[in-house]
């Protein structure tokens, strides 16, 4: 199923590789959605329900919420669709599949980068670059992630400020300074999904966000779960893949009890 999954992922990405598309705001300026979300989710939906009959969705766009299903399809047509409206690259579709509380598969495809991160459960995580000639790959165009192991000192965080709930921005800011003053450096992308896959990836070791969608995190959970990172919520809690929460990962046990520890001073 989880080549399928990627060939389907790939096939709705040509939906993404457009100029022509309409934005309008959700709830104001801050939350957009462009045609191509519209496009990207109902191509998925009609795709991912031929390919697995009786499963349900769980979906950003056009209230798609339905959990009466032994397996549930969590997606994201497009995440970061501010960065895609404005041409950057990080924004790519993310695709989960739940087996009652449990991710069992992931696929997440940046376009723009042509980078395509995918995991099964206990089989671990993996980068692909499907459109990368094998050649200039050196000899391959898919490699097995893992988490880097540099220590809290050289650790870099990707974090925001939680731009659909900016009442969080003070307590986010806060937390951020405590961990900019301990860890090297701070970065903003834009895309939480592209930021978990990034940490899998090992070029980052941290992550906090104060809210997101389980759409923004449920397929990156388990990508970064099969590279060899953690996750939990602002409490130290794992996570619940169909609801939003805050969000702390890092790549070691160790880091993320540290993290964890920082935010608790912050929200008590």
């Amino acid at each position: 199923m989880l080549k399928t999954l990627i060939d389907i992922v790939i096939e709705a990405s040509s939906l993404m590789l457009t100029d022509d598309f309409k934005i309008t705001e959700k709830d104001g300026i801050s939350n957009i959605v462009t045609s191509s979300d519209i496009a990207v989710q109902e191509f998925l939906r009609n795709r991912l329900s031929t390919l697995l009959p009786d499963s349900g969705f769980l979906c950003e766009e056009e209230d798609a919420h339905d959990l009466s299903h032994e397996y549930v399809w969590i997606i994201d047509p497009i995440d970061g669709t501010a960065n895609y409206a404005r041409g950057i690259r990080e924004c790519g579709i993310c695709v989960g599949l739940r087996h009652y509380t449990n991710m069992e598969l992931a696929v997440i495809y940046l376009p723009r980068t042509d980078e395509l991160f995918t995991a099964e459960r206990g089989k671990g995580a993996f980068l692909h670059h499907p459109h990368l000639p094998v050649k200039e790959a050196r000899g391959s165009t898919s490699k097995q992630l893992h988490v880097s192991e540099r220590p809290f000192s050289e650790c870099i965080m990707f974090t925001a400020l939680s731009l659909y709930h900016k009442e969080y921005a003070r307590i986010s800011s806060e937390v951020i300074y405590d961990v900019f003053m301990q860890c090297n450096d701070i970065r903003r992308f834009g895309s939480a999904a592209s930021e978990l896959c990034y940490l899998a990836k090992g070029v980052c070791e941290l992550f906090f966000e104060y809210i997101l969608s389980p759409w923004d995190f449920a397929a990156a959970s388990l990508i970064l779960e099969e590279a060899g990172g953690v996750l939990c919520d602002l409490e130290g809690n794992p996570l619940d893949h169909t609801k939003p929460s805050g969000i702390l990962a890092a790549n070691s046990q160790e880091n993320l009890d540290r993290l964890i520890a920082i935010v608790k001073k912050k929200i008590k």
